[in-house]
């Protein structure tokens, strides 16, 4: 955090932000590294956490399989930060340690299940190549429609943004 590209905020430290600070709180139970920085635009901070807030919280998808994707995302845009922040919300999820550490290879290991394998490909994707081939999209739509299927195309969408933002502005390094 010490050579972050943006200065963090100390929670506290400026009223205006109170309110915002609460919410917060109330939402996460602190205000982690990351959004002492995102305060520096209270509008974008709030928007943040609104959105984010839903997608982990309010998703369609089984928590492991979420959790699966953000570490997934988080290792092919190089954002330690945002992967070491999820090991704990994996666990929870039910994701043995196994599976958190065959994430980090670039080759998709064999004890993923299919489901998995299909989501994990779908992430590389859209994170490496953003667009989808049609033989892609027709595995992945043999296990997600609907609801389902936009819930997971969006949380990787958001985590890309998120490991993103952290590496542009070196948040966590």
């Amino acid at each position: 955090m010490s050579n972050a590209r943006i200065p963090a905020i100390t929670p506290g430290t400026r009223p205006a932000l109170a309110a915002l600070e609460a919410k917060i709180i109330a939402k996460r139970g602190r205000i982690t590294p990351l959004y002492q920085h995102l305060l520096n635009s209270p509008v974008m901070a709030e928007g943040w956490e609104e959105f984010l807030s839903a997608v982990r919280q309010r998703n369609s998808l089984p928590a492991d399989l979420r959790e699966l994707i953000i570490l997934r995302v988080a290792v092919l845009n190089r954002a330690p930060y945002e992967f070491d922040a999820h090991i704990e919300h994996a666990l929870k999820a039910g994701l043995p340690h196994t599976k958190i550490e065959a994430v980090k290879e670039l080759k998709v290991a064999t004890l993923f299940s299919e489901e998995e394998q299909v989501v994990l490909a779908l992430t590389d994707t859209m994170t490496r190549d953003i667009e989808v081939p049609d033989e892609l999209f027709a595995r992945v739509s043999t296990y997600f429609e609907g609801q389902r299927l936009l819930d997971l195309c969006i949380t990787i969408g958001a985590y890309n943004m998120v490991s993103r933002v952290l590496v542009a502005l070196h948040i966590g390094h």
